[in-house]
């Protein structure tokens, strides 16, 4: 089942003015900026769920001079994505791919992990609990040893952060950082963790469903 029929173009211009998904963008934009600024291997792959115009790791690259960064940036809307696309280009990401896809399937990721940095933003609050779960459950196949990932979700009744928490932590997961967007009525989140374990085999498999549409 789905609910209301979203514009996911529109939701994004929020991004631009004082609201929590500005505040919460700032958040990860600063993580993923601590991530680019210690992480001495490289490359540095990315993956990226979701993406949208990706203005969480391409916003965290405007003020470096990093450019060795592969991977991929997975979107279904052809128009957020080709945002996303210029954006990069115009940065000199050459070895960054924005696919434009289901970014709810494993396939989607197939020749860029793993990974890194997995960027799972604004994914938890638009699928089911079970869904969630099952993402959570296979992150290993994208994460290479040491990889971090961001993630963020709302802590409105019933919190399922906490759940999220224990799901990373029994998928070889320890959060390092837990933050709470402020000034929010929203009572958003951005959660940090990094992959002590080692990568487990690809597979295809489904990950999550949108129960939101976009228009």
């Amino acid at each position: 089942m789905t609910g209301p029929r979203l514009d996911w173009q529109a939701w994004h211009a929020a991004y631009d003015s004082d609201t929590p998904l500005r505040r919460r963008l700032e958040i990860v934009q600063r993580r993923i900026g601590e991530v680019l600024d210690t992480f001495y291997g490289s490359p540095l792959r990315v993956v990226s769920m979701c993406a949208g115009e990706a203005r969480d790791l391409l916003g965290a690259l405007d003020d470096r001079d990093r450019r060795d960064i592969t991977g991929c940036l997975v979107e279904l809307d052809p128009e957020l994505a080709g945002r996303a696309r210029a954006h990069a280009d115009a940065l000199g990401l050459s070895g960054l791919e924005v696919r434009v896809g289901d970014a709810g399937t494993t396939a989607s990721y197939a020749g860029a992990v793993p990974a890194d940095l997995v960027l799972v933003c604004g994914v938890f609050g638009n699928i089911s609990d079970a869904d969630i779960e099952r993402t959570l459950r296979a992150l290993p196949m994208l994460s290479a040893p040491g990889a971090t990932v961001i993630w963020t979700r709302h802590r409105r009744a019933p919190d399922m952060t906490v759940n999220i928490r224990r799901w990373l932590a029994e998928s070889g997961f320890d959060s390092t950082a837990y933050d709470p967007i402020p000034d929010s009525d929203t009572l958003g989140t951005v959660g940090v963790a990094v992959f002590r374990d080692e990568t487990a085999p690809f597979v295809d498999q489904p990950l999550f469903t949108f129960v939101r549409e976009k228009l």
